[in-house]
């Protein structure tokens, strides 16, 4: 690799680590010639399925949609970028995982609600109300009470209610 210093071509890594899940390298390397030090990053180039959009055009998966959609969904809730990049990687590799070249728009929405209903309830409700084009606030409300009765134990705890507990019937946890 050439160093971005000053191009030359000899450079050697001084130290690699595995990144997230394994599925990234991080290499520190440094110049022979200038001495510099710098960081490169590997992955795997796997090609994602392209999208069938409910159109019927085919449109190549773009990266920085999906990210765009999942952040527009979270602005301003407390979430963190690592969370949010987990997602992003897990619904990636659900995409991967289903073999097939071609995936319709619907369903990579639906994984991108998982993604979202683990991480944050308003974001969910704030995506699910555009991708399912709810029509009335009673929409809202049925969605918020199918998620407060589908969502697990453990995701509960880590997450505020979306109504009061005397709003959903039920006795305070």
């Amino acid at each position: 690799m050439h160093c971005p210093f000053c191009s030359n071509p000899d450079t050697r890594v001084i130290d690699s680590r595995l990144l997230g899940e394994g599925d990234q390298v991080r290499r520190r390397r440094e110049c022979q010639s200038c001495k510099a030090r710098f960081t490169t990053y590997e992955t795997a180039e796997l090609s994602l399925p392209r999208i069938i959009k409910s159109d019927g055009r085919r449109e190549t998966f773009v990266d920085e949609k999906l990210r765009s959609g999942i952040l527009k969904a979270l602005e301003k809730r407390p979430v963190g970028m690592e969370r949010v990049e987990e997602a992003i990687n897990q619904i990636k590799r659900k995409v991967r995982e289903t073999g097939e070249r071609e995936i319709d728009s619907r369903r990579l929405g639906e994984l991108v609600m998982d993604g979202l209903r683990s991480l944050d309830q308003v974001a969910y409700v704030r995506f699910a109300s555009v991708y399912r084009s709810f029509e009335d606030v009673r929409a809202f409300l049925e969605e918020i009470e199918r998620l407060e009765n589908d969502l697990p134990p453990d995701l509960r705890k880590q997450q505020l209610d979306l109504l009061p507990s005397e709003k959903r019937g039920k006795k305070e946890r």
